[in-house]
């Protein structure tokens, strides 16, 4: 069997197309995170996620949602923390990130009747992304894609200087609880794709490698996203020819 082949098959197509749009969305969140140094607060966010999904296990509901839930809490809870004149954002992330590890194992054991392998959450399962997580890509990528394009001056302003752009009458606070937001929904739909362990990856390394073509901040996002995608078709295609985990 060719690779072509596999395109007939369902499991296939879903794995393709959630992988698709998983990965265009964390290219243009990606490439505002990497610029505004805000890498650390993805994999906390991710993290932390792992609380959800625990929970939601242990609550007979869907994991991903439940993670998504817990993912965007958690990224208003590192918002009010990190306000705290006594608190630095990157303790802040670090408590949630330990506390969602903590919450999504005790529950998940706790979980009654046949608990899933934890591991499809850790590492990700891409051949196993049902229509419902499709539709749930499609309208969070579009709600990426739509939020970038209403705020992209005030989110371009905030990503070079954020001083300069409160001054400007930015709302810098709201702008940046919009980005968390993004950012942990984002997350949370790149897990079923590469796991808990990798989201990150998909987050930071093609914005990191488009960034290094010193392009223009708009080709950077179109540039990142191309990455990005290339990288899940390389790695389905790979993970095929090689007999390897995809």
């Amino acid at each position: 069997m060719d690779i072509l082949e596999l395109l007939h098959y369902t499991f296939f197509q879903h794995a393709l197309l959630g992988s698709l749009f998983a990965s265009i969305a964390c290219g243009i969140i990606g490439t505002y995170i990497v610029t505004r140094r805000l890498v650390f607060i993805s994999g906390g966010i991710t993290h932390a996620s792992f609380g959800g999904i625990g929970l939601g296990l242990y609550a007979g509901i869907s994991p991903l949602l439940s993670a998504a839930i817990f993912s965007v809490l958690s990224s208003f809870g590192v918002e009010w923390l990190s306000k705290r004149k006594d608190m630095r954002e990157d303790s802040a992330i670090a408590v949630f990130w330990t506390f969602g590890m903590a919450v999504g194992i005790i529950f998940s054991f706790l979980a009654p009747g046949f608990t899933p392998d934890l591991s499809a959450f850790l590492f990700g399962n891409i051949l196993t992304v049902t229509l419902t997580e499709i539709f749930f890509a499609i309208i969070v990528f579009l709600t990426v894609v739509a939020t970038v394009i209403i705020l992209y001056d005030d989110l371009l302003a905030i990503t070079f200087d954020e001083e300069l752009a409160r001054t400007m009458g930015v709302q810098t606070g709201k702008i940046n609880t919009v980005l968390f937001l993004l950012t942990a929904v984002a997350a949370v739909l790149a897990m079923k794709v590469a796991g808990i362990m990798l989201v990150s990856a998909m987050l930071i390394i093609p914005p990191l490698t488009a960034l290094q073509l010193s392009l223009s901040f708009r080709m950077t996002i179109f540039t990142s996203i191309i990455f990005s995608v290339l990288s899940v078709i390389l790695g389905i295609t790979m993970a095929f020819l090689l007999n390897l985990p995809a």
